[in-house]
């Protein structure tokens, strides 16, 4: 097995790469398209703005090679936080920027109902996993950690495994398209849970 976790080099993936070491699980950190090839797995980070985070990946070449990876050979994606939300089909964040468009879904600011939530949503919430296969070994419910303002928005659910956290409406946390996931937590900052949720996606996918 080969995890190849992809550096856009949006924001900070030291946490995520201390995860992985900490579930001791031998990974390759890729900053060019040539190098995904041979991965059986790959983890797509990233914080910040989505209009960044695009600009990155389709001025990088790697949406060639995640298509190729992902698409044509099936191999498992884990995109987290504005990593899953590169997977809709665009985001309006910064003026509005296109993603990778394997999850017919798009990036909206989270409804602070008139001011009455606090935007972005930082912090602990639980998460509604209903028995998906990620959460195998998580109660239901459980707690993850959270930073964002933005949340992908999916009108057809069908054929998507979603799982829901509640921030004064139903907010995506976890999608699941095929071989495709996205989670908008965070594991790598979600303690025990978190490390549970990487090692059921790099264990069972």
């Amino acid at each position: 097995m080969m995890l190849k976790i992809v550096d856009l080099q949006v924001g900070n993936i030291g946490s995520v790469i201390k995860a992985v070491k900490h579930l001791g699980v031998d990974y390759e950190l890729i900053t060019l398209p040539e190098q995904l090839d041979g991965a059986t797995k790959i983890i797509l980070p990233g914080v910040g703005s989505f209009t960044t985070a695009s600009e990155k990946l389709f001025n990088s070449g790697f949406v060639e090679a995640l298509n190729q990876q992902i698409l044509t050979l099936k191999v498992p994606v884990l995109g987290i936080c504005v990593g899953m939300q590169l997977l809709a089909n665009n985001g309006v964040e910064g003026g509005g920027a296109k993603g990778l468009g394997y999850i017919d879904a798009t990036v909206e600011r989270i409804n602070s109902f008139d001011g009455d939530l606090i935007i972005p949503h930082m912090g602990w919430n639980d998460v509604n996993t209903k028995e998906l296969a990620l959460f195998n070994g998580i109660e239901n419910n459980s707690c993850f950690y959270f930073v964002h303002s933005y949340a992908m928005k999916i009108t057809n659910l069908q054929g998507l495994d979603i799982a829901f956290t509640d921030y004064g409406e139903d907010v995506v946390a976890y999608v699941r398209k095929d071989n495709i996931h996205g989670a908008q937590f965070h594991p790598e900052k979600s303690q025990s849970v978190g490390l549970q949720f990487l090692r059921n996606f790099i264990e069972s996918c």
